[in-house]
């Protein structure tokens, strides 16, 4: 049985602003729940990244659910350990192998330079720099598509209790099928984004808790909470 879900429904700025909505009340605490679980997933090499994604979004929907945000929720996402893990995987490897493709075709050659001595002359390394930003962007590209796809991915775990396996394949299909809105959703993450760096840089930490619930409003949009079931 799998959710169904709608489409032409997702409002980027409508999210904003429904998503801050539902937080404010509750905003410091969802910070700290969301800052904790982010930081415990990179502390363990986001082996815990699933649980914790997970309890962060069980306390947001809680909110959006019309009660009070609960420390608690973070540590409920466990629950959801084994079926989170095939998303995670498929959320890290992208941003593992641009960091490593980033490093070969950009600072390789810069350290090899700088380990010869200035045997290796300029008119070498910048074919090879350049190459290089492009096949990043090329990898950085591929990598957005991959997650644009699983932007429901984690939700229906939390939400739905799907498995890692069943929520990718049903995120993948609803982002098909609502490509404009999703398209908007991450132009606009990426604008709050931005605005959060030239916030001294310490308003991106501040943004993230919106970037969250503006997610999770555009979710809701798309599975709403009393769409019937599909066989």
């Amino acid at each position: 049985m799998q959710p169904q879900f709608t489409t032409g429904q997702i409002r980027p700025i409508d999210c904003v602003k429904e998503g801050f909505r539902l937080i404010k009340q509750d905003y410091w605490l969802l910070f700290a729940i969301t800052i904790i679980g982010a930081f415990i997933a990179g502390f363990s090499l986001y082996v815990l990244a699933g649980p914790m994604v997970c309890g962060m979004m069980l306390a947001y929907f809680r909110v959006f659910d019309g009660g009070r945000a609960d420390f608690d929720d973070l540590w409920k996402g466990f629950d959801y350990f084994g079926k989170s893990i095939p998303v995670v995987i498929a959320v890290v490897l992208p941003i593992v192998i641009y960091i490593v493709a980033a490093f070969i075709t950009l600072y390789l050659p810069i350290v090899l330079m700088a380990v010869s001595g200035g045997k290796i002359s300029p008119d070498e390394i910048l074919p090879a720099f350049f190459i290089g930003i492009i096949v990043d962007v090329v990898i950085a590209l591929i990598m957005v598509t991959i997650h644009s796809f699983l932007i429901f991915a984690f939700p229906l775990v939390a939400d739905r209790g799907l498995s890692g396996w069943e929520a990718m394949k049903l995120s993948a299909r609803a982002t098909l099928k609502n490509m404009a809105g999703v398209a908007g959703l991450i132009a606009v993450n990426i604008a709050l984004s931005i605005a959060g760096y030239l916030a001294f840089c310490v308003g991106v930490y501040l943004v993230i808790p919106i970037l969250m619930a503006t997610n999770l409003a555009a979710y809701r949009q798309v599975f709403p909470r009393s769409a019937p079931a599909l066989s």
